[in-house]
């Protein structure tokens, strides 16, 4: 890490040393400032930077280690760790890997964005607040050239202020979310609903067919990172899980 991540770590003077450094380390971690893969300064490294003893340190390493923020490895140092790629529920995977775990072929489009203050029907639909910055996107994900499932997400730009400057070109937003945020909670529901008249045209399927609606909150701490949207054609698509008496086989 050079000499600019390591100056970034600051503490506040707030409490015991160890959890000052604690607290600093993990909000640059789920601020996105060093993002998951970043190696995180050595030990003595730390030390120096902020006076404290070795033992300080190492405690604040140890408990951010327990929280699943950063991985600790003998022999190439302490990197942050990456986020979950599993999901509450249901293990529903990214949706390149969705569909090509079915052998087809995966692409996307973003039929919209907007940035910024949320409109009054995205507000209401996404349960937020008219001053909560934003990234509202539409994406139509395809298999093999035909409509897949259209999503509809907002971002947070408080928690993920990454999003803002990311185009989503090369990679869906929920994929890129994966590698460049963290959850901590998710919630997901399920119902199945009437495809309207604009969304029948964009899955192309008739007026009113069945569809699968899914959808997902994630938190990180107490912070909201994305809601989404996900709207499968009912006929083309089914989910199956797993379960022991313990959870998800």
């Amino acid at each position: 890490m050079s000499d600019s991540g390591l100056d970034a770590v600051k503490l506040d003077g707030a409490g015991p040393v160890y959890d000052q450094i604690r607290r600093a380390i993990r909000d640059l971690v789920l601020n996105g400032t060093w993002t998951p893969g970043t190696s995180v300064p050595p030990e003595h490294a730390l030390m120096e930077r902020l006076g404290a003893s070795r033992m300080t340190v190492h405690r604040a390493l140890v408990q951010l280690a327990r929280e699943g923020l950063i991985t600790r490895r003998r022999r190439s140092g302490t990197v942050v760790a990456s986020p979950p790629a599993s999901h509450a529920m249901l293990d529903i995977l990214s949706i390149p890997d969705e569909v090509r775990q079915l052998g087809q072929d995966y692409a996307f489009e973003i039929l919209s964005r907007r940035d910024g203050k949320p409109a009054a029907e995205v507000a209401a639909l996404f349960e937020l607040k008219r001053s909560e910055p934003i990234v509202h996107l539409v994406t139509r994900h395809l298999s093999s050239g035909q409509p897949h499932v259209l999503e509809e997400r907002v971002i947070h730009l408080a928690t993920v202020p990454a999003a803002a400057d990311e185009p989503f070109e090369t990679m869906p937003a929920g994929d890129w979310l994966l590698q460049h945020s963290l959850w901590s909670q998710a919630e997901h529901a399920l119902s199945a609903v009437a495809a309207g008249a604009r969304e029948a045209e964009l899955l192309a399927i008739g007026r009113g067919e069945p569809c699968l609606l899914v959808e997902r909150r994630t938190w990180n701490q107490s912070a909201p990172v994305t809601a989404v949207r996900l709207l499968y054609p009912g006929g083309r698509h089914r989910f199956v899980g797993r379960f022991g008496p313990y959870g998800q086989v």
